[in-house]
């Protein structure tokens, strides 16, 4: 079949202008799920589907279920599309998450997406955090309102993972943005790590800081997993060697946003940024040494809650980690 040149012109405009909307996505691999993963527990919970390319991860009352990567990686681009359970999920977390807590215990470092279910007629919410050798007492989340509902279709969740800095996309467009300072010191994620992706209860904290736990009743919950990217550097857990090859240098990660990006990424964060450590004054006196405080998006999270961002009091007494994400989840998340 010949085109006319307008006709291929306008063909090149319509690539152009896809690829423009729906946010620049490096070309990398699809992986089958067993060249890149292995089931990590749940049993009959996690379940392979027929083509290899797609895994379902139940949660009931006898357990959750989860998998994670075959390799361990120091730096990538990371990425699955996920559609997570409908109806009532209160209580419910899915995450998508990379971490080496099996190797350091005790100064473990983490890049995290989790998905934070709700009662019926209330939205999924979507939370990002990191911590890096062992700095869970601080505490990096942000929290989102998503502009779509995850459990309709699949959406992609991406973690492109540098030296210099950690981005988090949904479907190819940044939502976050963590650079590399001096003041985080050993706080930014630096060692290797492998990637996990789990379903769980979390009834004590997940939704209005415990309030509504998970329903079994709804049971299973399912979360399903595919277009699985695993572009990194694997590297030897036994002597932390590299085995990048020439194939994997051959097509780089990026290296950063571009300004098209950067505008859609400011565009996304002025409409569903709910949540930020670096405006929390009940958990903070003064910012973490490496937030950019922007005087705009300050404002907007204190009108939204005044207590939280703004000079509001609340009593205060001494708590973990894990009351924490209570506290935050309680003060800057509705049911």
């Amino acid at each position: 079949m010949n085109f006319s040149p307008m006709e291929l012109l306008f063909a090149c405009f319509l690539c152009f202008f896809s690829l423009f909307v729906s946010g620049f996505r490096p070309d990398f691999p699809l992986l089958d799920f067993e060249e890149g993963y292995n089931p990590l527990f749940g049993d009959d919970n996690l379940v392979v589907l027929k083509d290899g390319k797609s895994v379902h991860l139940h949660l009931d009352e006898r357990t959750g279920s989860g998998f994670v990567s075959q390799d361990l990686y120091l730096h990538g681009f990371f990425s699955a599309s996920i559609k997570l359970p409908s109806d009532y999920t209160a209580g419910v977390v899915v995450a998508f998450y990379m971490s080496n807590g099996d190797m350091f215990a005790k100064n473990h470092d983490e890049i995290d997406f989790e998905f934070l279910g709700n009662i019926r007629g209330k939205d999924w919410r979507i939370q990002t955090n990191i911590y890096g050798n062992g700095s869970t007492s601080i505490g990096r989340e942000e929290r989102y309102g998503l502009w779509f509902d995850p459990s309709e279709d699949f959406h992609e969740y991406t973690i492109l993972w540098t030296q210099s800095l950690i981005i988090f996309y949904v479907d190819n467009v940044p939502i976050r943005e963590v650079k590399r300072t001096a003041t985080m010191g050993g706080d930014f994620p630096s060692k290797p790590m492998t990637l996990y992706a789990t379903i769980w209860d979390g009834s004590t904290w997940a939704t209005n800081g415990g309030k509504y736990k998970v329903n079994y009743k709804y049971a299973p919950y399912i979360a399903e997993f595919s277009d699985f990217i695993l572009h990194g550097c694997a590297i030897d857990p036994t002597d932390q060697s590299s085995s990048c090859d020439h194939s994997q240098n051959s097509n780089p990660i990026p290296s950063g946003i571009t300004p098209s990006q950067r505008a859609k990424m400011e565009s996304l964060r002025k409409k569903h940024l709910t949540y930020s450590y670096c405006y929390d004054r009940i958990r903070y006196k003064a910012p973490p040494p490496e937030c950019v405080i922007n005087p705009a998006e300050a404002e907007r999270l204190r009108v939204f809650d005044p207590v939280t961002f703004g000079k509001g009091r609340r009593h205060r007494g001494k708590i973990h980690h894990h009351s924490l994400l209570n506290q935050a989840e309680s003060t800057t998340a509705s049911a």
